[in-house]
């Protein structure tokens, strides 16, 4: 038989671990200002070989890192420099990917399928974004058509104005539930600061500011916590008079790196790496650009029929909260409530940040923290809006529960 004809198994991949710097407000007083964003990501590929210390270097098979404005200290095949930069040995490969809100996730998803198929035993798969250094559009130079020939509305280019456009789209989600929501999710988050629920999965970075000297940033910059829906009712509407979308409900301007390390589960077993979650399926998908924040619900709908799952299967949720009305439209599509236990147990981007690039680990990392908490949940979701009209999501399964991967193991038998 020769090696065209001969079939090839897909091989089970797993999540084995994630982590991420502390997220930091960006702009000159954000606690990132005077650090590379290449820095950031070296620190988190360190930490993450610190905390595996049975995975050989040399075992790592590719770096995938992923940002959205590839320039300056965010540029130069950032995967392969971070790869030298963290001291692994040359024989690393790496690359840079961008999907903009959901490169760390598409990293995770292109260098899985390369697990599955064979190609790879260990990967690391993460994201960057220093919204400081490179705010978002800065330097772009969008091809004409998209006006002269009216491919996509101009103000899709601005995210906050296709947050307004879903509102306009979606008159039940008011401003009063995106802001209770927001609210919640501040509240959320500081309960699991409270619970040494966030603070395992950080990677403290050393930072220096001028006339202030050296320290140690081990927190999230971002969050608000005790915020009110009096204070929240009180903001501005910056993309819209009248509008509904303020600093308050959506998520902020920020600094950080995520990575993630990736297995087969074969390869997991061999070197003695723990499992924390199996990939299950993914999925992306295309939304007019107008409306971005909609796309978690066509990939989301086009993954549960790749895996035969239902919406009901899922018992956690890990939701990117670009826009509290992104998150609600979701929501609403399947039936679950505003406040639904299921949903972002940690909080979400509205209160920690979200740096681009980086924030698709954040979630896996989160989840796999909510597994290991709760093994009467199976499978879990993170999902997740991006920029120019896309969605993405990932189903991955719980190790912790009782009937884990026994379809998969049967079958393979």
């Amino acid at each position: 038989m020769s090696p065209q004809s001969r079939a090839r198994q897909i091989r089970d991949v797993v999540f084995v671990d994630g982590v991420r710097t502390p997220f930091g407000r960006a702009g000159e007083k954000g606690m990132y200002a005077d650090t590379r964003a290449d820095d950031l990501v070296v620190k988190c590929i360190r930490e993450l070989l610190r905390r595996n210390p049975s995975l050989p270097p040399e075992r790592v098979d590719e770096v995938a890192i992923a940002a959205t404005t590839q320039t300056g200290d965010q540029g130069l095949t950032i995967g392969r420099t971070a790869a030298l930069l963290a001291g692994l040995p040359r024989t690393v490969p790496g690359f840079a990917i961008d999907r903009m809100c959901a490169g760390a996730m598409t990293a995770v998803t292109t260098t899985a399928s390369g697990i599955g198929f064979g190609a790879y035993d260990v990967v690391i798969a993460g994201g960057v974004e220093h919204m400081g250094h490179h705010p978002m559009g800065v330097g772009a130079d969008p091809n004409p058509r998209f006006v002269t020939e009216r491919l996509v509305d101009p103000a899709a280019l601005n995210m906050g104005n296709t947050a307004e456009n879903l509102h306009d789209r979606f008159p039940d989600i008011t401003k009063e539930r995106t802001d209770a929501y927001a609210a919640a999710s501040q509240e959320k988050l500081a309960k699991a600061y409270a619970g040494n629920q966030i603070q395992p999965d950080l990677v403290p970075v050393a930072t220096k500011k001028p006339g202030a000297g050296w320290t140690l940033s081990s927190v999230d910059e971002g969050p608000r916590p005790g915020t009110t829906l009096e204070d929240l009712a009180a903001l501005r509407t910056p993309f819209r008079p009248h509008g509904r979308v303020t600093a308050g409900n959506a998520s902020g301007l920020n600094d950080g790196a995520t990575t993630a390390l990736l297995a087969s589960a074969d390869a997991a077993e061999e070197l003695g790496l723990p499992v924390k979650m199996r990939l299950v399926g993914y999925a992306f998908a295309g939304v007019e650009p107008e409306v971005m924040g909609i796309g978690p619900v066509p990939a989301t709908e086009k993954v549960l029929k790749q895996t035969g799952l239902s919406i009901e299967d899922i018992g956690l949720f890990e939701i990117n909260e670009a826009f509290a009305v992104q998150v609600l439209s979701f929501l609403d599509h399947f039936g679950i409530a505003d406040d639904d236990p299921r949903v972002n147990r940690y909080g979400g981007a509205i209160a920690v940040g979200h740096p681009l690039a980086s924030s698709g680990v954040r979630l896996m990392t989160q989840l796999a923290r909510q597994f290991e908490e709760d093994p009467s949940v199976r499978y879990g979701m993170t999902t997740m809006c991006i920029g120019l009209g896309m969605g993405a999501t990932v189903i991955w399964e719980n190790p912790n529960h009782a009937d884990y991967n026994t379809e998969s193991m049967e079958a393979s038998k």
